[in-house]
């Protein structure tokens, strides 16, 4: 609840750092779209899977490898951001269309509602890479479609973020997470088959990774 409520108060403050003003209509939505989930699931989870986002709190990678892809898309993160409070101060907030920014939130919040769904699936999900003790292969839910549902989610809030927010210049940026994304899945997948008994039969049924037909 800490995390949660030192969120709800950091990302207004990012907010109108961004534009400048508090009159920034697209920030303030982007921010209940946020907000608004994350208090119905951590008050879910805190009731029902209290050990779940014990395994959320921890954020401390073990592998250098995903330290130097973590390290990456927050290095990106945080340049999309720059990009964006840019864009808005040389082309103003409105200069990308009302439906598109309504679409882009959309894209944010069914993002966070696959998150939150295989969160509610897996309950091994966690931040880093790890396998747990008494870790099974989940093959349910939204992984009865794809290996990697949570990157999916999480790919599209990333990508639907500067839209959300009103700029276009930061899209491109925010796109460079895709290349690391797939690079941590990667990763991740050599320690699920070396680690977690199931794993390569569970491969060999779902062929796909992060989109169906794709990849």
């Amino acid at each position: 609840m800490i995390r949660f409520g030192l969120a709800a108060i950091v990302i207004p403050i990012i907010i109108y750092l961004l534009a400048g003003t508090f009159r920034y209509w697209q920030g303030w939505l982007y921010w209940a779209v946020l907000v608004l989930p994350m208090l119905v699931a951590v008050c879910y989870f805190l009731k029902h899977e209290p050990e779940m986002l014990e395994r959320r709190m921890n954020l401390q990678e073990r592998e250098k490898e995903q330290i130097a892809i973590v390290n990456a898309i927050s290095l990106i993160i945080i340049a999309g951001f720059v990009a964006i409070a840019i864009d808005l101060r040389l082309h103003g907030l409105n200069a990308i269309p009302v439906h598109l920014v309504l679409f882009a939130d959309a894209a944010v919040f069914f993002g966070y509602i696959l998150v939150l769904w295989v969160f509610k699936e897996n309950s091994y999900a966690s931040r880093i890479i790890q396998i747990s003790e008494g870790q099974r292969v989940i093959s349910t839910g939204p992984y009865a479609i794809i290996r990697h549902p949570m990157y999916l989610g999480v790919l599209a809030m990333y990508l639907a973020t500067p839209i959300a927010l009103g700029s276009w210049w930061a899209l491109p940026i925010f796109a460079l997470s895709v290349p690391f994304i797939c690079w941590r899945i990667i990763a991740e997948e050599r320690l699920l088959l070396r680690d977690l008994p199931g794993y390569l039969e569970y491969c060999q049924e779902r062929r796909y990774r992060l989109l169906p037909h794709v990849w």
